[in-house]
């Protein structure tokens, strides 16, 4: 079967027929996420977006929701991490191959495929910047917004982009996600949520909406 037939096949599914075809056991339904209490500050300088700007901490791979961020580089490449773990459980063969027809991506930007055996019904590819640039780091958050309104997905997860191996200090990189996101969440994302899976990251992100 061709990614181009597998890729329509699954996004002709709802998600429960779909469930049957999900590769790694488990999934995260998008209702059994609960609202993050946002403090003051937060509520007062964004009150269009604040509402709609989750916080979980968890496998990004396991939410089943309209798409899901992988922290791509910029061949488009199956690496290690998250970003190996995504490509696992939407079918490594199937989406590689898709991704290869893309021509990669530029730093600051975003691509979407398919999310195959995923939960998540697509998948967006962000490639952010080595080392800390704030202003690349700012471009690639609003790439993948803007992807999210070009394509009426209502809802999305963002993993940590450029921490770890690409050097970004993770509270700073914490910031500009957590800015970036609240000043530039199109109407048409319902639940954007920003999602970790390293307790001292999910920290960062706490304290920065909770203020």
């Amino acid at each position: 079967m061709s990614f181009e037939t597998a890729k329509q096949k699954f996004l002709a599914m709802s998600f429960v027929e779909k469930r049957a075809h999900y590769k790694n056991e488990g999934f995260v339904e998008l209702d059994k996420i609960a609202k993050f209490q946002t403090g003051p500050r937060t509520m007062q300088e964004f009150p269009e977006t604040y509402e709609r700007v989750y916080l979980w901490r968890g496998d990004i791979t396991k939410l089943e929701i309209d798409a899901i961020v992988n922290a791509a580089n910029s061949q488009l490449a199956a690496g290690g991490g998250v970003c190996g773990s995504i490509f696992n459980a939407a079918g490594r063969t199937e989406l590689q191959t898709e991704c290869n027809t893309l021509g990669g991506c530029q730093t600051g930007s975003a691509v979407i495929t398919g999310g195959y055996r995923l939960p998540a019904r697509y998948v967006i590819h962000a490639v952010g910047p080595m080392g800390e640039k704030p202003q690349q780091l700012q471009d690639t958050y609003k790439s993948i917004l803007k992807l999210c309104e070009e394509k009426n997905i209502s809802s999305v997860a963002i993993p940590c982009i450029s921490t770890g191996i690409y050097g970004y200090p993770p509270d700073r990189a914490a910031s500009v996600a957590v800015n970036t996101v609240l000043e530039n969440l199109p109407a048409s994302v319902e639940r954007c949520i920003l999602c970790t899976f390293l307790e001292q990251d999910y920290n960062f992100y706490k304290t920065l909406l909770s203020q």
